[in-house]
């Protein structure tokens, strides 16, 4: 299976776990955006919208992480243990997604990556989104271990590459219990963490080196 990615991006690593966790072998393909690899006729034949990550699954091709995620786990998975084909247990855990999505990761990504690609200042009322969105997960965790359900689900593992990502950025996870909590289990229990998080270490050198002069 081609796998188009960017190591920096959260929904790419967030592909990278959930193949981890099927076993599912990944021929990965790097695209470095700020040359354009993603905008190559060949690419855009592929994807018309030119985005990352996008897979190509013996002729089927499918991009956007979370629609990936899902199709993982319905084509390769073992159980439905990572999105459960019940469908309350399944509709919490697509409730989640969109959220992580529409909410959080947009949130982060906002306020962030001006500042990081751009050079531009903090928005303090971007960052009041970051907060409602961070307060918002801390509320679905309150009493919970994983975010959508009793166990580890393409919904944790989704949220784990966005949160990663940016508690590089000196998010203070702390200032909300729940994250915190669930964060440190997630990171135990997921497989490839310790490959995500490598990815945002690199990350975050990058930025440091060619954000900040």
């Amino acid at each position: 299976m081609d796998f188009y990615y960017l190591s920096a991006s959260a929904p790419c690593r967030s592909v990278l776990m959930t193949a981890k966790a099927l076993g599912v072998e990944l021929n990965k393909k790097e695209l470095n955006l700020l040359e354009g690899e993603h905008l190559k006729p060949e690419y855009v034949k592929i994807n018309p919208q030119h985005t990352i990550p996008t897979i190509v699954d013996d002729g089927f091709v499918l991009w956007e992480s979370r629609a990936i995620l899902s199709y993982l786990v319905e084509k390769y998975g073992k159980d439905d243990s990572l999105y459960p084909k019940d469908p309350q247990k399944r509709a919490v855990i697509n409730q989640r997604l969109y959220f992580d999505m529409g909410v959080l990761y947009k949130s982060c990504a906002e306020y962030y990556y001006p500042q990081f690609l751009h050079k531009k200042p903090a928005d303090p009322e971007a960052f009041k989104k970051v907060e409602a969105a961070f307060e918002f997960l801390n509320s679905f965790l309150e009493g919970q271990t994983y975010v959508a359900g009793d166990n580890l689900t393409i919904a944790d593992i989704s949220i784990l590459a966005t949160v990663s990502t940016f508690a590089i950025a000196e998010l203070k996870i702390s200032d909300y219990p729940n994250v915190d909590k669930w964060y440190a289990n997630a990171q135990k229990v997921t497989p490839g963490w310790a490959e995500n998080w490598e990815a945002v270490l690199e990350t975050k050198k990058w930025f440091e080196a060619n954000s900040f002069k």
